[in-house]
């Protein structure tokens, strides 16, 4: 699963998601894309399930690119523990997502083949999501 090698701090706090992205909203390497439409904390969990779901659905053909990284620690404390004693422990790490970036991309394979794989990976996803082409690429359905 994905996380960051080192961090400058080892706790975050949790913040909070506002606006729209306005970087990484375009589809830069493949032909097709998975787009975010809503904001979520997506967990290096998720982000793993949906590659795998993109890359069973292709078998051995095409790329895929993760556009998104989980650089953010979450914490927890463990079940049953009194009020206060400081901030638990790092218990995994979530990408935080605004409206607009491309999470996922594919490229090298044909246009069914592409939006159905991005379709489940769009399933593992705890948001809305949409299936984007590239600017010179048609959507053949």
């Amino acid at each position: 699963m994905l996380m960051p090698k080192r961090l400058k701090y080892r706790k975050q706090m949790k913040g909070r998601i506002r606006g729209l992205a306005h970087r990484g909203n375009t589809v830069a390497f493949g032909d097709y894309a998975l787009m975010a439409l809503e904001p979520a904390w997506i967990t290096s969990r998720q982000i793993e399930a949906a590659r795998r779901a993109i890359t069973g659905h292709v078998k051995r053909g095409g790329k895929v690119w993760i556009r998104i990284f989980p650089d953010k620690p979450m914490t927890k404390k463990p079940a049953e523990t009194r009020m206060g004693s400081g901030k638990g422990a790092v218990d995994h790490y979530v990408a935080v997502v605004k409206p607009g970036p491309i999470m996922f991309e594919l490229g090298g394979v044909r246009s069914e083949l592409a939006i159905e794989a991005l379709n489940r990976a769009a399933q593992k996803m705890p948001i809305k999501c949409k299936i984007i082409p590239r600017e010179d690429t048609e959507i053949a359905e």
